[in-house]
């Protein structure tokens, strides 16, 4: 049987001084040994023949080759997915790759080690990093960009400032104040604190409260409106994860303990590529309903009942967007972890971390069915996968991308110099002078958009109490003059 199952996973993580710590290729590998042992058997190296890792904030080529070698595995082909690629794509490229008979065991890891370079800050000492110059196998990389350079312009490459303005026109389209919503976001990352803070391989200490993730402080800075720190993922981390799937069939042979075994049922992915401020709703992704919608058929069809959840948590859109597509309750668990705010989010790793979390959550109850979600870029990409201590099915996943851009056509970007426009979403935050500054996409009178800024105090002032989307302005070139 070709049948995909997860073998052995691990979970690595490290706090302490400089010298303590080690860089993200030393995690990497140290989650690579502690998944071989936790399968069972340390045979499993000669047979894994696929090695896949996202690339993170590290500097090296194909840190693969050089974990292949220090483990014994032989005869593995390496792959790098650029950032921009779903981590889920590399757990869907194994599993197809096994039902398919190409390979025989694929190990899927990755690390980040920045919590080691802050350290190397406060201490005084140079960040070094192992030089790793040979190339991957294979590189896998994103099609497109994911910004228009009116965006970029404006609000950089860090992803805050572009999900703050998808949270705005969320709040809008709820029609909830601004209190109320802080307050609905917040109280949400109340419930993932005090998950994380239970959770042995959370980054968090301490659980928080609503109102301590609500009021802005010295430890809970503003970094766009309406995010605070508290709100955002943390990526100043060490850690790092590691997992192989391999075929029913070896693992027979192997004499893999049950035990150990947690099976991929069936996995969706949208890889539509559209700039937030192109997207005909700023609060709604026709891929991601279209990739939950193949996961909810699959469930319906086969009587399964998903019963643990661990939603993308890079900011409260995500799980927002995916808790409202998905039909859960205000009350339903969304993580097993405790979120990328407070377990850690490793910069392009996090979903191997919530899958090894989940799968170990499943071997800890054979009564669980547990749904992973995935997110790339700014909320541009998605991905779901159902996991099972059985095989209730054969695997089976899903690439919604053609269907999404038929229904999401970009929105044209405006030419007009001045003019009237509607606010369609907005957020403020600090520039690189320190100046309080709002980017706002608006839509102008022949239905194009158009990325607006504000330095104007009032303006400024006015947009933190009060709702602006929605709101009819003026414009000339690319500022709001009322």
């Amino acid at each position: 049987m070709n049948t995909p199952v997860v073998i052995g996973i691990s979970s690595i993580q490290q706090k302490g001084s400089y010298e303590e710590l080690d860089e993200a290729l030393t995690l990497m590998e140290k989650a690579t040994q502690k998944a071989i042992s936790d399968s069972g058997n340390p045979n499993i190296i000669d047979y894994i023949d696929q090695i896949q890792i996202p690339k993170g904030f590290w500097k090296y080529r194909d840190p693969g080759k050089w974990i292949a070698k220090r483990n014994g595995i032989k005869s593995a082909k390496t792959t790098v997915a650029k950032i921009g690629v779903l981590q889920q794509n590399l757990i869907n490229t194994a599993c197809k790759d096994i039902v398919d008979g190409k390979i025989n065991a694929s190990l899927i890891l990755g690390g980040e080690a920045r919590y080691k370079k802050i350290q190397a800050l406060k201490e005084n000492k140079v960040f070094v990093e192992t030089e790793l110059n040979t190339n991957p196998d294979y590189y896998v990389k994103a099609d497109s960009d994911l910004q228009t350079q009116d965006e970029r312009d404006e609000l950089g490459l860090m992803a805050v400032g572009y999900y703050a303005i998808l949270e705005t026109a969320y709040r809008a389209q709820k029609n909830l104040s601004i209190q109320e919503h802080k307050e609905k976001i917040s109280a949400l990352y109340e419930i993932f604190s005090k998950i994380a803070k239970e959770n042995p391989d959370g980054w968090l200490d301490k659980s928080l409260t609503a109102s301590e993730i609500i009021k802005v402080s010295k430890s809970n800075p503003l970094q766009a409106l309406p995010y605070n720190k508290f709100h955002c993922t943390t990526w100043n981390v060490n850690q790092a994860s590691a997992m192989i799937i391999c075929s029913e069939n070896l693992a027979n042979d192997l004499n893999i303990p049950l035990s150990k075994r947690v099976y991929p049922l069936a996995s969706s992915e949208s890889n539509h590529m559209i700039a937030p401020i192109q997207r005909p709703h700023l609060s709604k992704s026709y891929g991601l309903d279209l990739a939950v919608k193949f996961i909810k058929d699959v469930c319906r069809d086969n009587n399964i009942k998903p019963n643990l959840y661990e939603l993308y948590s890079c900011f409260p859109i995500a799980v927002q967007m995916f808790s409202d597509s998905l039909g859960l309750s205000e009350n339903q668990n969304k993580t097993v972890t405790g979120g990328m705010s407070f377990a850690g989010g490793p910069l392009n790793n996090y979903m191997i971390h919530s899958t090894v979390k989940m799968i170990s959550k499943i071997r800890s109850d054979h009564s669980k069915i547990g749904l992973v979600t995935g997110v790339s870029g700014m909320m541009t990409k998605q991905a779901l996968a159902l996991w099972s201590k059985k095989p209730l099915i054969d695997f089976i996943t899903k690439d919604v991308t053609k269907e999404a851009k038929l229904e999401e056509i970009p929105v044209q970007m405006s030419a007009e110099f001045e003019g009237i426009a509607t606010i369609i979403g907005y957020t403020i935050f600090k520039d690189n002078n320190g100046e309080l500054k709002a980017v706002i996409y608006s839509e102008d009178s022949k239905k194009k958009r158009k990325v607006l800024i504000s330095n104007d105090k009032e303006t400024l002032k006015s947009m933190g109490e009060e709702e602006w989307v929605g709101k009819n302005i003026k414009f000339k070139g690319k500022y709001l003059v009322s």
